[in-house]
């Protein structure tokens, strides 16, 4: 899969301008404590408020950069930011109050340069019409777009039942470590063996991420999980891609081949995405417009379709409160 470019190329290196930067900053700056007249702070507290000001200001919407390789070159700290799969590098000052990337921001001030403008939504395929629809969600299970919008369909899935056939799909990479690969396995063994159950799990798992808890609350029966977890890994070699790094996407993500092929057919290129009978769909993530989309794909509507279902997005992450921000644009991939 390749990233988008229209995603990954919101914040760049200026390298004459860092190097620059770099020979103003070599002199009077030591590691830690005071030093050139600037109290430094501690290095991970500066990225972080680097980074913070990068998601604030300085991305389109529904972009995140996520923080990696804190340390420090010529008297000055440095940082990755990853965004959507690519790793860019960035300085900040020891005392935490500038920030270098393709310029230099006052992280304490409001920012004097425009956001830029988010990428224009993909057009949305034409969604073929049948008597049970095909609903399917691709998710990371870790990832907070991910299980925003299954914190969003669980409803409309409890209250459309059998008229559709609702399926938890999963991307083909995981970004959030080897839990993310755990636990992924675990949904798809319920989901095939133990369906009934999914949706209960899920209700419990979108809480707060305890799996374990969630099994015995769900009335998971564990030794028929276990087994097809072993099965399942052993099929599509899961744990042993995991340890083995040059098989990862790009050398930075371990691979979850389960649904590798629908990934393919569809053109999934991360957390979440949605497919109704074979067709990509772009909606909100709230149960109301789910429940707009999937209903726009009978041949004959059920009486189901005229309720009132919650208009506001879930929020992203493990959790119910609401959402603070009300998008539902962000993804992980």
């Amino acid at each position: 899969m390749e990233i988008e470019k229209t995603k990954a190329l919101k914040i760049a290196v200026a390298v004459l301008s860092v190097l620059l930067v770099v020979s103003i900053f070599t002199n009077g700056f030591r590691f830690g404590g005071v030093t050139g007249g600037v109290t430094a702070v501690n290095p991970d507290d500066a990225a972080d408020k680097a980074l913070e000001y990068i998601n604030a200001n300085l991305l389109a919407e529904g972009t995140t950069a996520e923080l990696e390789n804190i340390g420090e070159e010529h008297g000055i700290y440095s940082f990755k930011v990853d965004i959507n799969g690519r790793l860019y590098d960035s300085y900040v000052t020891k005392d935490g109050k500038m920030l270098f990337t393709a310029t230099a921001f006052y992280l304490d001030e409001e920012p004097t340069v425009d956001k830029p403008d988010a990428p224009a939504p993909e057009q949305p395929a034409e969604v073929q019409k049948s008597a049970k629809p095909e609903v399917e969600i691709f998710v990371m299970s870790h990832c907070p777009f991910g299980t925003q919008i299954e914190k969003g369909i669980i409803p409309v899935v409890k209250l459309l039942g059998d008229k559709i056939d609702f399926n938890l799909r999963f991307v083909y990479y995981a970004m959030h470590g080897e839990k993310e690969l755990d636990e992924q396995i675990n949904q798809y063994c319920i989901e095939k063996e133990q369906n009934s159950k999914l949706i209960p799990y899920l209700e419990c798992f979108l809480a707060d991420g305890d799996s374990e808890r969630c099994v015995t609350e769900a009335n998971i029966d564990k030794a028929k999980l276990e087994s097809c977890f072993a099965s399942t890994d052993k099929e599509y070699k899961i744990k042993e891609g995991f340890a083995d790094q040059s098989t990862w996407l790009n050398g930075r993500f371990p691979i979850f081949a389960v649904h590798q092929d629908l990934n393919d057919k569809y053109g999934i290129q991360g957390s979440p995405g949605l497919v109704i009978n074979g067709a990509k769909v772009n909606s909100n993530r709230d149960p109301a417009s789910l429940l707009s989309a999937i209903c726009n794909a009978f041949d004959d509507a059920p009486s189901e379709c005229d309720e009132e279902l919650d208009s506001a997005n879930p929020s992203a992450g493990f959790g119910y409160e609401p959402s603070a921000s009300g998008g539902s644009t962000g993804s992980c991939g």
